[in-house]
């Protein structure tokens, strides 16, 4: 059998939305035909901005967003949906410390169909989730139950000194910034106080495969080094455990640490494409060549399981 997948990380925008980025992303029957020629079945869309801008520089005002124009741009993806249903769902895209009205049109859109999850970003203006501010996003989504794909911001943090590099900003600071965004989520207990929370990260976790060990450090409290944030009951390494990450960064020694780390059940396909649809081939090739069993389990098969999606075949 041809292997096939379900791509738990892709961008399209939806119509009536003008803005930036490769033509791809406004190209949907052209973007769903090239991924369905390499055995991409479904994909799971959102914006990690709603309706602000992906361009560093550009994107000062997405915070600035009140709770109905983020709906609207919410609903505009249903809608996308609709003309796709076949091929896609949708992320309902919130900013995680807005107010009641944003956390509350989020919670009642995945009540539809169309919407499978969450997303939201690792960072917001320079603070991460581990924040108490975000008590009330994370006790939303645990009542929701559907999973939340945690997604690097336009402008991740510290990523002033890179002089609007747009190329680094990109593919280094992003993955950098899932994986602080991360490790803090863990650190603030929230994974302790959910247990059950479906957490997806971007960017294949960033280096959070490579930094098991140190996560453990930084939560550990030693002597001589002031107490920082809550006290965990466990393993900061437990916590880890239950996040799964994907697989759009097309690095055969990322995918192997995140399989050893984490396990074959918690790594899902995600290709980030469009935009990245010129890669997506590299991504389903080192996928491709898993063993069997593998393959199917992070081409597919978990994310039937998570998001209870039907067999893609």
């Amino acid at each position: 059998m041809s292997a096939v997948y379900i791509d738990v990380h892709g961008h399209l925008a939806p119509y009536g939305e003008t803005g930036g980025g490769p033509p791809s992303l406004r190209d949907p029957a052209g973007s769903l035909a090239a991924k369905r020629a390499l055995g991409v079945r479904m994909t799971i869309i959102g914006s990690p901005v709603g309706a602000g801008s992906m361009v560093p520089g550009a994107a000062a005002g997405n915070y600035d967003q009140p709770a109905d124009r983020v709906r609207a741009h919410n609903e505009l993806m249903g809608e996308l949906v609709d003309r796709f249903p076949a091929e896609l769902r949708a992320y309902a895209y919130l900013d995680p410390f807005g107010d009641e009205a944003m956390l509350g049109q989020a919670a009642e859109l995945v009540k539809d169909d169309r919407f499978a999850g969450l997303l939201i970003n690792s960072s917001v203006r320079g603070e991460y989730l581990g924040s108490e501010r975000a008590a009330d996003f994370f006790a939303m989504a645990d009542e929701t139950g559907v999973p939340v794909l945690v997604h690097p911001p336009a402008e991740p943090s510290g990523t002033a000194g890179l002089h609007g590099h747009h190329g680094l900003i990109e593919h280094i600071a992003r993955p950098c910034d899932v994986t602080i965004g991360i490790a803090a989520i863990v650190a603030g207990g929230w994974l302790e106080r959910y247990p059950q929370l479906p957490l997806i990260a971007a960017a294949g976790g960033g280096g959070l495969a490579l930094l098991a060990e140190k996560l453990g450090l930084a939560v550990a409290r030693t002597p001589g080094r002031a107490a920082s944030g809550p006290r965990l009951a466990g393993r900061a390494v437990d916590s880890l455990a239950k996040v799964y990450v994907e697989t759009s960064c097309p690095s055969e020694a990322q995918l192997s640490a995140n399989l050893r780390v984490f396990g074959s059940g918690r790594v899902l396909f995600g290709s980030d494409s469009p935009p990245l649809l010129a890669q997506l081939d590299r991504v389903t090739g080192l996928v491709s060549a898993l063993p069997a069993e593998d393959r199917d389990a992070v081409g597919w098969r978990n994310a039937t399981a998570l998001f209870g999606l039907p067999w893609p075949g």
